[in-house]
């Protein structure tokens, strides 16, 4: 590395955060069911903008969660999860699940319309623009996060002609 770059100063998280605001991103609920040996196990949902396709053959999504968060723990438990992307009309869920200090996750899905998918048995919600059921393949660490690739199991689409729910400069956003 030139020596011109080693002494270029990072950006502050502030300023990371003020730029990358003015990248508009679809908006996901990423879901895991928390199996354990004593009972059916419990859903756990949080909401991502940080969601990507990495690869066609095979099918591989992408998806950053918060380190030593509670999503990240359950994650490191169980390689199965699923992800539904958001259409307008989930805006309601969307800031519920990503709010701090929330209610539990069993309150918040008592609420909210879904169906255990029939492939990794984590909810997907109703009415979503489509949803994906992934088995992790890969855990990255990079910073404060934690990306996971998941391999896609399963991949429905069963409202194509919905709007999509949109994230942009820290808010929830409509097309048009």
């Amino acid at each position: 590395m030139s020596p011109q770059h080693a002494a270029a100063p990072l950006a502050t998280p502030d300023e990371f955060r003020a730029a990358l605001s003015q990248l508009a991103a679809g908006v996901a609920l990423l879901t895991v069911l928390d199996r354990d040996d004593l009972g059916p196990g419990e859903a756990a949902g949080m909401t991502a903008t940080s969601f990507l396709s990495v690869s066609l053959e095979p099918p591989l999504v992408l998806v950053s969660v918060r380190e030593d968060s509670r999503m990240d723990e359950l994650l490191s438990r169980s390689d199965l999860w699923a992800v539904s992307l958001l259409g307008e009309e989930h805006r309601t869920i969307a800031s519920r699940f990503a709010m701090k200090g929330r209610l539990s996750d069993r309150l918040l899905f008592a609420d909210t319309p879904h169906q255990a998918g029939p492939t990794t048995g984590a909810p997907l919600i109703t009415g979503a623009l489509a949803t994906v059921e992934c088995r992790t393949e890969q855990r990255i660490a990079a910073g404060d996060h934690t990306l996971l690739i998941g391999r896609v199991l399963e991949a429905l689409v069963p409202a194509p002609d919905a709007r999509p729910l949109l994230y942009f400069r820290g808010g929830y956003r409509k097309l048009g």
